[in-house]
């Protein structure tokens, strides 16, 4: 990317996960959501333990002892830490994903924001970690790394998986590892009066 003589970028490589002792998403109660947020977050405090990580975990649910205002939210939605409001999305409303919301939702952030974990969204865990540079590799090798951090919490118990597909997620399009990488690219003179 540097090549291309390209600024820095807004990089982000994410994967998801799903605990093998919930159900997935689109078939969860409210009380599953709950237990399923409460279960993650005390998995976090391990790595909040970890100077390396650090950081806090946040929760939309009310009622939490993680539970942030909905400044707070609009604040960290906004800066691109936390995820939208999911029962706007019609398609994950059909298929059950959104349910009870925001019951069940949250957001472990790392301390210096590169390395977030989003609970309760399309898959139980959404673990991402962004930076600006040039440098996909760098995303990468970071998230790998923070994985084998997760992977190797004892208290999770392990990941759904699958002998034949991989990792199992709630869309069939992140079968597999789960895995996808991005990065925005700003394309000048795409339009005519400047907007994005």
């Amino acid at each position: 990317l540097g090549k291309l003589g390209l600024p820095d970028l807004s990089m982000r490589v994410r994967t998801g996960r799903n605990f093998k002792q919930f159900p997935l998403p689109g078939s969860m109660t409210k009380t599953d959501r709950v237990n399923m947020e409460n279960f993650a977050a005390k998995a976090f405090e391990s790595l909040i333990a970890m100077p390396e990580y650090g950081g806090k975990y946040i929760s939309i649910t009310s009622g939490s002892p993680h539970e942030i205002s909905n400044e707070e939210y609009q604040a960290v939605v906004d800066s691109h830490i936390m995820f939208k409001d999911m029962a706007a999305d019609t398609y994950l409303a059909a298929a059950g994903i959104a349910s009870h919301w925001p019951h069940g939702r949250g957001c472990y952030v790392s301390e210096d924001r590169g390395f977030v974990i989003w609970v309760g969204e399309e898959d139980h865990l959404r673990i991402m970690c962004m930076k600006k540079g040039t440098i996909l590799n760098e995303v990468f090798d970071r998230l790998k790394g923070a994985l084998d951090v997760v992977n190797g919490i004892e208290s999770i118990g392990g990941f759904a998986h699958s002998e034949d597909y991989g990792v199992v997620t709630s869309c069939p399009t992140n079968l597999g590892t789960g895995m996808r990488a991005s990065l925005h690219i700003a394309l000048p003179f795409l339009t005519s009066d400047g907007t994005d």
